[in-house]
C-alpha cells in the first residue's frame, strides 16, 4: 500500500574542494563511472544535465545572495560601531580583530568560495555544451554522407566522423562525471507518513528509498498517541545525473 510521505531534502554544498581532476581522483570508479575516459557506459543526457545545471546555479545564486545580504548587514553594524565609538586607542601594535570583524571576514571567505563554485559549474557546463554541439554536428554530417553515393572518400569521411562522434560522447560523459562532483550532497530526513484514518496505533511500516545503487531502508511504528518512531531518520545521498529517487512504502 502506498501512503503520502513527508521527506525533507537538504542540499549541502561541496565547497572547499581542490581542482576537479584532483578531486575526482579521490572518488571511487564505482561512484562516478563516467569519469573513466574511453569507457562510455551510457549515452549523455543533455536535457537532464541542463535541468540540473539550471537548478544548481539557481540554488547557489540564492545562497550567494543570502550571504551577501548577511555581509551587508554585518558591515553596516561594523560602521555603526566605529561611528559611535568615542574611544580611540593609538598603539604601534595593531589591535586584535573584534568578534564582529572575524564574522565579517568569515562570511567574505565563504562568499569567495561560493563565487568560485559557481564559476566552476558554469565552466563545466559551457564545455559540455560545446561538446554537445560538436556531437550533433557529427551526427548531421554522418546522416548527410549516408544519403550520398558511397565512395572511398565518403567512407573515409564516415569513419572519421564516427571517431569524432565517439570522442565527443566520451568527453560529455567525462564532464557529466566532473559536474556530479560539484553537486554536493542530498540530506534526506524522514518526517513521517500521512495516511489519515488508515494509520492505526501499532501499525509498522517499512520505507525504501533508492537513488541508483544507493539504498536506504528504514522501519517505523505508529505509537498509541499517533506519533511515529523510526529506527533511522536521516540519510546522505550522493547526487547522480542519471538516476531519480524511488520511494516505496
Amino acid at each position: 500500500c502506498i501512503f503520502p510521505i513527508f521527506i525533507f531534502f537538504f542540499y549541502r554544498k561541496s565547497l572547499g574542494r581542490s581542482s576537479v581532476r584532483s578531486r575526482m581522483s579521490l572518488k571511487s570508479p564505482k561512484a562516478y563511472n563516467s569519469l573513466q575516459k574511453g569507457a562510455v557506459i551510457w549515452d549523455p543526457k543533455p536535457l537532464q544535465v541542463k535541468k540540473i545545471f539550471e537548478a544548481l546555479k539557481k540554488g547557489l545564486n540564492e545562497y550567494l545572495e543570502a550571504h551577501q545580504a548577511e555581509l551587508d548587514y554585518l558591515s553596516g553594524r561594523h560602521k555603526d560601531t566605529k561611528r559611535n565609538s568615542r574611544l580611540e586607542i593609538i598603539s604601534q601594535v595593531p589591535p586584535s580583530l573584534s568578534p564582529l570583524q572575524k564574522q565579517i571576514r568569515s562570511v567574505e571567505r565563504y562568499i569567495r568560495k561560493l563565487e568560485f563554485h559557481i564559476s566552476k559549474v558554469e565552466e563545466l557546463y559551457e564545455a559540455y555544451c560545446i561538446q554537445c554541439r560538436l556531437r550533433d554536428g557529427a551526427t548531421n554530417m554522418k546522416h548527410a554522407f549516408s544519403l550520398s553515393p558511397s565512395t572511398k572518400a565518403s567512407r573515409e569521411s564516415l569513419v572519421e566522423l564516427y571517431k569524432n562522434f565517439q570522442e565527443c560522447t566520451e568527453d560529455m560523459c567525462f564532464i557529466e562525471g566532473a559536474l556530479e562532483v560539484h553537486l554536493g550532497e542530498f540530506h534526506v530526513k524522514m518526517k513521517g507518513l500521512v495516511g489519515f484514518a488508515r494509520l492505526c496505533p501499532g501499525d509498522q511500516y517499512e520505507v525504501f528509498v533508492r537513488l541508483g545503487r544507493q539504498k536506504w531502508r528504514l522501519k517505523g511504528k505508529i505509537e498509541t498517541d499517533d506519533s511515529q518512531t523510526w529506527d533511522e531518520e536521516e540519510k546522505i545521498f550522493i547526487p547522480n545525473l542519471h538516476e531519480k529517487f524511488e520511494i516505496k512504502v
